[in-house]
């Protein structure tokens, strides 16, 4: 579907996104619709964020001997060897389960954005083919994300090896500044493929088809005409993304960082941030809203396509 509408603004849809958050949460406030709408947003950005920062740094006392290293490994691989399997077993695994999760919360949440309404049940089992579809396509995506970047980077670490070899230094910091932009930038662009998923593939899904790649058969057709409408979005996220941490930053600081230890609980965190995921949940909706009436997932009229 090309489509391509005479104006489209990444200013606009603002004002309709806090109103949105200001009439779900607080006309009336009702602390039971937060938590169970908070809970979807919950399980909508479950795995998402960083993990807490380990800081392996060496003691006064005495440094790091690679060879002592190889000679405890070599003498104790008959434990180390299952347990490097049981942990990488067990990473899969949570991956796994939290990637199908949040597939599952984010058309709860969308559902309990778009229909005004705290329900956990109804979209659980209503758009339950939904989410195992876009589960297997952010699997199939994550897992070429990995191939692609171990293909381009794997030449460079082998030079950077053998330059380390030969005492190069300066080549082996260029291998390594290399090594490090090329897996930037190819992260960036899946990372952007995962973003539009969200924001646009979902909701057309939730409007119309149950298949991931139908609905992203169905953008890229909007996609192909309006790229730069979309590059604009994308850099006016960032400002978005920025106004909002120095609001939170501010929040910190007017508590003395009491509320940066409230908002790592998990869940409670996400219950309180709720106006906030509401506002970025409901802006993008709006803005896909702006490239015509079939994209309205607010529309009354439109009811969530069901699986056959």
């Amino acid at each position: 579907m090309n489509q391509r509408p005479p104006y489209v603004s990444v200013i606009d849809p603002i004002t309709p996104a806090i109103e949105r958050a200001r009439q779900m949460l607080f006309r009336p406030f009702d602390l039971g619709k937060w938590f169970v709408i908070g809970f979807c947003a919950w399980l909508a950005t479950l795995g998402q964020g960083g993990g807490p920062n380990f800081n392996f740094s060496q003691g006064r006392g005495g440094g790091f001997d690679p060879g002592h290293a190889k000679e405890f490994i070599l003498d104790n691989l008959f434990w180390i060897i299952p347990a490097a399997l049981f942990v990488v077993i067990l990473i899969i695994g949570l991956w796994l389960v939290f990637t199908w999760l949040s597939s599952r919360g984010r058309f709860m949440f969308l559902h309990c954005v778009a229909r005004d309404k705290a329900e956990i049940r109804v979209p659980w089992t209503k758009f339950r083919q939904h989410s195992n579809s876009l589960f297997l396509f952010r699997i199939v995506l994550g897992l070429i994300g990995l191939v692609v970047i171990a293909l381009l980077v794997a030449p460079g670490v082998f030079v950077g090896i053998a330059l380390a070899r030969t005492g190069a230094r300066i080549g082996l910091v260029l291998v390594l500044v290399t090594i490090g932009l090329v897996a930037f930038v190819v992260s960036i662009a899946f990372a952007i493929v995962q973003k539009f998923t969200t924001e646009f593939v979902v909701p057309i899904m939730f409007l119309r088809t149950p298949s991931c790649r139908a609905a992203w058969r169905e953008f890229l057709g909007v996609l192909s005409v309006n790229k730069c409408r979309f590059l604009l979005y994308l850099l006016f996220h960032i400002v978005i993304g920025m106004a909002i941490g120095v609001i939170i930053l501010l929040g910190f600081c007017a508590t003395c960082c009491i509320a940066c230890c409230i908002l790592s609980i998990p869940y409670i965190g996400t219950v309180l941030l709720l106006p906030i995921l509401i506002f970025g949940r409901s802006y993008s909706l709006y803005y896909l809203g702006q490239f015509g009436p079939e994209f309205d997932v607010f529309a009354t009229e439109m009811e969530p396509a069901l699986p056959a």
